[in-house]
């Protein structure tokens, strides 16, 4: 905001004769009290002056839909890059979402050379061009309904040209993407009869329609996989455990290769094999981009896990080592931001990864969730600075509005307005010097 509207955000219990609203009937030679047929206490309170405002606080003005007539030369001006530059001054969430393209685009042309190198720095980090070639690593999550509905083709996009470095979601994320390469999901209704769906073998998801056979084939897609993945967790064990047998006394300890699975490396895993490019997970593995998923077993992933323990208990799925990736992958960054989809698990999960950096320097959340009763979900960013989430010299915005409807606008003016020159400035770019 304007620095003079800023200012109006503290309060100060100072008296000022000039308040509208003083406690007392401003002076008869006021202005504002000069009609007599107008009680004074009455004038000051509907009448009373205002405070000049500074010449470059910028107007409220929306989208005009005549154009420049009088210059037929010019682009149209109802084209989508016009109307989403007049959302700045339009007002309410308008205004939020020009404000998080501004963030994110801020984000995406982040260099260290940005900053300059001080004393005390690492010397490593002092020549300019390592510091143009430094990054920022930027983390994404969204939560299921994002993949159920058509913003799956965004998401898609988006890791398809490798322009987020970490996802992460939750276990409808993973299993919609997979079951969507099998089944389609349905237009619906919100008001269908939830009992007459129920006797159909038909699941709603707000107002899309999966059928049950839908999970039926990724059920029959994935469990021969769980039982693949549990043949190879086991033979790695045997490795293991034939190498402690054979170790002597006074030997050098051995390197153990971890035999159990993660679940981002389990949701790589599916990437690999489902090998559709219509898959989020598919591009995500091709890419080497990480998705994290610590509830993965709370969907039909679950299920499936769940219905192999009775036919082969002993499958083990480890979290303790996700959690250790995802903190390093936001500790070893030199800047960090967050694209957060929705609340819940994955806001946290993303946000609480950035605590241990003592926050992200850029954040664009989206959700429609209040904080009025004190939930993560509706949060605000200011109460995420106050956990050191969220970096306090950050500028954080949060757009309250239907993803479905502004993400896509808003990916068409960052990531999808500049793709090629994007791609041709991040060439030999990372997020992290080695040994530094």
């Amino acid at each position: 905001p304007h620095p003079y509207i800023s200012s109006m955000t503290e309060t100060t219990k100072e008296d000022d004769p000039n308040i509208i609203l003083s406690y007392q009937p401003l002076p008869s030679n006021n202005a504002v009290t000069c009609n007599p047929h107008i009680p004074s206490v009455t004038a000051s309170a509907v009448l009373g002056e205002s405070s000049s405002m500074p010449d470059d606080v910028p107007i409220c003005k929306g989208h005009d839909f005549n154009g420049d007539k009088a210059n037929e030369t010019t682009t149209s001006s109802n084209d989508i890059d016009s109307i989403m530059t007049s959302m700045l001054h339009t007002g309410f969430q308008a205004t939020n979402v020009a404000k998080s393209i501004t963030q994110i685009n801020s984000l995406r042309n982040w260099r260290l050379s940005d900053s300059p190198w001080k004393e005390g720095d690492d010397e490593a980090l002092k020549d300019p061009t390592v510091r143009s070639k430094i990054r920022a690593r930027i983390f994404f999550a969204y939560t299921s309904n994002q993949i159920s509905c058509g913003q799956r083709e965004v998401i898609r996009y988006l890791v398809q040209h490798k322009l987020v470095d970490v996802i992460v979601t939750t276990a409808g994320g993973i299993e919609e993407d997979i079951i969507k390469c099998f089944e389609p999901t349905y237009m619906g209704d919100f008001k269908l009869s939830g009992k007459e769906l129920r006797k159909k073998g038909i699941n709603r998801i707000g107002n899309l329609l999966v059928p049950n056979k839908n999970y039926c084939r990724f059920e029959d897609w994935v469990a021969p996989l769980i039982d693949k993945m549990h043949d190879e967790q086991d033979a790695k064990w045997k490795e293991m455990a034939m190498q402690m047998a054979n170790h002597k006394e006074g030997e050098e300890e051995p390197t153990y290769a971890p035999f159990s699975i993660t679940p981002s490396e389990f949701i790589a895993r599916l990437g690999k094999e489902i090998d559709n490019e219509e898959s989020v997970l598919y591009w995500a593995y091709k890419n080497d981009i990480p998705i994290f998923c610590p509830a993965l077993t709370d969907g039909s992933v679950g299920d499936m896990i769940f219905f192999h323990s009775y036919k082969r208990p002993g499958l083990v799925v480890d979290i303790a080592r996700d959690i250790r990736r995802i903190n390093e992958l936001a500790v070893q960054s030199h800047c960090t931001g967050q694209i957060i989809i929705g609340g819940g698990l994955v806001k946290h999960h993303t946000c609480n990864a950035n605590l241990m950096r003592n926050g992200a320097d850029y954040s664009v959340y989206i959700n429609t969730g209040h904080e009025f009763d004190g939930s993560d979900g509706g949060a605000s960013p200011d109460e995420a600075i106050s956990w050191g989430k969220i970096r306090i010299t950050a500028d954080p915005v949060k757009v309250c509005a239907d993803a479905t409807i502004v993400f896509p606008l808003i990916v068409s003016q960052t990531f999808a307005k500049d793709l090629d020159s994007f791609k041709e400035r991040n060439e030999g770019c990372v997020c992290w010097l080695d040994g530094v």
